[in-house]
């Protein structure tokens, strides 16, 4: 079994973005992401550190916005709207979920989409699905690189999608179909589930159940790429298929962790990088 190792390819990608980096401040133009926080949940405030020190290590500029839980949507939407506006600032992220008060969707609608660089804006969504360029959900976007870094055609292949989410399954299906997969988006209504997932030459595992997947859920050979991300109750993570069960079964599949995650945050710098070579372009 080959193993995906996204780790590994996230670190050779940062030591590339360095360098593109490092060529774009001699232009006068560095990369600027700014991460929006609302409020103090545990999770999003690792994740925010994460970006910012992933950003900080390949020398691009990270600001992170912190504002209080009871922020209102309109104090939000002014300050995403701020930041449209900045010419200094390549990438917005509003960290999600948000306070009840705040209606995402009217949040994601208001970032410019030139500067989406989580790619939920409708416009990107729309491009994506049009398979015209634009800013692309990054994990979906890691999970496509990863498998090339591996040399792993798509074309043609039986693609079996486990998740319909607007982060993962459905950016993820337009990816595949764009690059001549055949695509089936599967989830918790799809009649007989696993004689499906048995059919897939490529099988997505995101669905966020540990060890749902085993041995006999999937056809020998296959490529498996694990999205799940599962804390049970030893502390330990693990993902949505039982990866001992399979390692000698499948012909390649992503760890986790590991696999998919590293690709995320990697992805999310790469797209701030492309839209400060856009700056740098225009003067």
């Amino acid at each position: 079994m080959e193993l995906l190792d996204g780790r590994a390819l996230a670190n050779e990608l940062t030591q590339a973005q360095q360098m593109t980096v490092a060529t774009l401040k001699q232009q006068g133009v560095t990369p600027k992401l700014v991460v929006v926080m609302v409020g103090d949940d545990p999770a999003s405030a690792i994740y925010t550190q994460s970006k910012q020190r992933r950003a900080t290590k390949i020398g691009m500029a990270s600001e992170l916005k912190r504002l209080s839980a009871e922020t209102t949507e309109a104090d939000l939407l002014a300050v995403v709207r701020q930041l449209n506006t900045d010419e200094t600032v390549d990438g917005i992220l509003v960290q999600l979920p948000l306070p009840k008060q705040i209606n995402e969707d009217h949040i994601i609608r208001a970032i410019d989409p030139q500067k989406d660089v989580d790619g939920f804006s409708p416009v990107n969504i729309g491009r994506l699905w049009l398979n015209q360029p634009g800013l692309v959900a990054c994990t979906p976007n890691g999970i496509m690189r990863l498998l090339a870094a591996h040399d792993i055609d798509v074309a043609g292949k039986n693609v079996v999608i486990v998740g319909r989410s607007n982060i993962v399954g459905r950016p993820l299906a337009a990816l595949m179909l764009n690059a001549n997969a055949t695509v089936t988006i599967a989830h918790s209504r799809t009649a007989d589930l696993k004689a499906l997932t048995k059919t897939a030459d490529i099988l997505v595992a995101a669905i966020g159940k540990p060890h749902f997947f085993g041995i006999e859920d999937v056809k020998e050979g296959a490529v498996v790429v694990d999205v799940g991300i599962n804390r049970l109750e030893d502390g330990t993570v693990t993902g949505d298929v039982d990866f001992e069960a399979l390692k000698s079964h499948v012909s390649a599949m992503t760890p986790v962790p590991r696999g998919v995650g590293p690709m995320t945050i990697t992805m999310l710098m790469d797209q701030t990088i492309e839209i400060a070579k856009e700056r740098a372009k225009r003067g």
